[in-house]
């Protein structure tokens, strides 16, 4: 199921900050009570390849997302224990030290199973006994929740693939240009180029400009 276009299910989570508090996070009440916008991405699992490199990736741009009026959270299936000791592994170690961004700890697979994005199958007997296949742990699943907790882009990725951050700092410049401007974004818009008027004469310019 889709979430574009719809709000962010109202589930609220444990997670772990930076300093190793406990925390309980409502992605959609901190999108809304905030008014600020939300990057939520989910990884596979702590202390595995691929996802330091995103933690430190996303880590790289958060002033950018910052200036953005976007809040960066990471989730994963881990406890907020794992959390705290991959917070406290240095990076040329496997670790993310120096990440300040909170981390969800869905242990009870509630949002991750509530948006689909586990890697599991579930098959029953001729007994009807439930039989599950798969890792049980999230894809690389991204959503950007704007201020009303209205997702306007979700993405998921298979577990081999990271992701390139600067897209989504593209996609909220586009986004943010939608809200103040009311034009659309054509292919490739970056931010300082020209938008479009959303009805044939603007399409048909644009195009002859462009």
């Amino acid at each position: 199921m889709s979430y574009v276009g719809k709000k962010f299910p109202s589930i609220t989570v444990d997670a772990i900050s930076e300093m190793g508090d406990n925390l309980k996070i409502n992605i959609f009440e901190e999108a809304v009570n905030h008014n600020k916008k939300v990057l939520l991405f989910w990884y596979p699992k702590d202390f595995t390849f691929v996802c330091p490199t995103e933690l430190h990736a996303f880590q790289a741009a958060v002033e950018d997302f910052k200036q953005r009026n976007t809040i960066i959270i990471g989730a994963s299936c881990d406890t907020n224990e794992v959390h705290f000791a991959w917070l406290n592994t240095a990076k040329d170690n496997g670790g993310i030290e120096g990440v300040t961004y909170p981390l969800l700890a869905d242990t009870h697979r509630q949002l991750a199973g509530t948006l689909g994005i586990l890697d599991q199958e579930v098959e029953y007997t001729e007994e009807g006994e439930e039989v599950f296949s798969g890792s049980n742990v999230s894809y690389r699943a991204t959503y950007l929740i704007d201020e009303t907790g209205k997702v306007f882009h979700e993405s998921v990725n298979d577990m081999p693939l990271g992701r390139n951050v600067k897209e989504y700092l593209r996609l909220i410049d586009a986004y943010t240009h939608v809200q103040k401007h009311g034009e659309v974004c054509p292919a490739n818009w970056e931010e300082g180029k020209t938008a479009m008027n959303a009805t044939r004469i603007g399409v048909a310019e644009y195009l002859s400009a462009n």
